[in-house]
């Protein structure tokens, strides 16, 4: 890992141009790491194209270049590419993984279940977030942060360390988020933002979820879920259901939460998170998915019984 930080700044100094991407519904700290990142390159004058399979949250509209993220990669040739926090090349989205035409691929991320399928990988799941990476290849380099980089990267700790209440909160993700502060990061202006600038069809919605709440394997394990009937009810959205999971993680006794989203009739969104002594992402690669040690999610098809029998027999014998 030494040494793979050096080949990255190297690249970063010989090349021009760049595209920037991350997984399908991008979350805090691919939205923050990825911006991050543009932010940083755009400083030192390189030419640089952010795409997203899918759009920003309008949660994290207000971070700096988040206006100006590409649904379509432009038809041209790109020196090299950054993917970010992605885990699996697939979840880039089809367009990403078509694309030909751009040079060294240059893999970010912190999952404990990550493909190397890029041409340099800096991979590290001790990091508190993908954001921490990003600041380890700017202070390489030689970067002093600027505000609207320092925002981005300060999202990016914040929210994956679920504002440093998780157990990856360590102490490298205190000191960058400190630094982002003297920085010029306003701590209150970004956790009014994100916790208290929701819409009122969010709480809606989540008062459609709480009543599903089921809790079993002897008080260990619990669920919420969240079916299309409540998003046209409620007219909300599936960008509004972050931070339902920790509903039932909350929970005296709750080992593993579980999230149950609707995608499609007989497809579901499950997700993962744990307090810290059970192993999500072994959840999670059973059903083929992934993740970290503490938040993991996967796909699968069925009924949502179906699905909440195979999600709870796993769960169950693991417990």
């Amino acid at each position: 890992m030494t040494e793979t930080i050096p080949a990255i700044t190297e690249i970063i100094r010989r090349c021009t141009s760049f595209l920037i991407t991350t997984h399908e519904s991008p979350d805090g700290d691919a939205i923050g790491s990825s911006l991050g990142l543009a932010s940083f390159l755009r400083a030192i004058g390189k030419d640089v194209c952010v795409h997203y399979k899918d759009p920003v949250p309008d949660l994290y509209a207000f971070l700096p270049g988040s206006d100006a993220v590409c649904a379509h990669i432009p038809g041209r040739d790109f020196d090299a590419a950054f993917v970010l926090d992605i885990g699996e090349r697939r979840r880039a989205g089809e367009e990403f993984c078509s694309f030909s035409r751009c040079g060294t691929v240059i893999n970010l991320d912190h999952h404990l279940t990550c493909e190397t399928f890029g041409d340099v990988n800096l991979i590290d799941c001790q990091a508190a977030a993908t954001g921490v990476l990003v600041h380890r290849v700017m202070a390489h380099y030689g970067y002093a942060v600027d505000r609207q980089t320092a925002l981005c990267l300060y999202v990016s700790i914040i929210t994956d360390t679920g504002s440093f209440r998780y157990s990856n909160a360590n102490r490298e993700a205190f000191s960058i988020a400190g630094e982002m502060i003297e920085a010029g990061v306003n701590a209150w202006d970004v956790a009014e933002q994100l916790y208290e600038n929701q819409p009122q069809k969010r709480l809606e919605l989540l008062a459609r979820c709480l009543p599903t709440l089921e809790v079993f394997a002897g008080g260990q394990a619990a669920s919420v879920t969240v079916t299309l009937d409540m998003y046209a009810v409620t007219g909300a959205d599936a960008d509004l259901t972050d931070g339902f999971v920790n509903y039932p993680r909350s929970i005296r006794g709750v080992e593993v939460a579980i999230f149950y989203r609707q995608l499609s009739e007989n497809r579901w969104k499950v997700g993962f998170r744990s307090k810290g002594k059970v192993n999500v992402a072994a959840f999670s690669r059973a059903m083929g998915g992934g993740g970290h040690h503490n938040a993991a999610g996967c796909t699968i098809d069925g009924t949502l019984d179906e699905v909440r029998d195979t999600v709870r027999a796993i769960v169950e014998s693991s417990l």
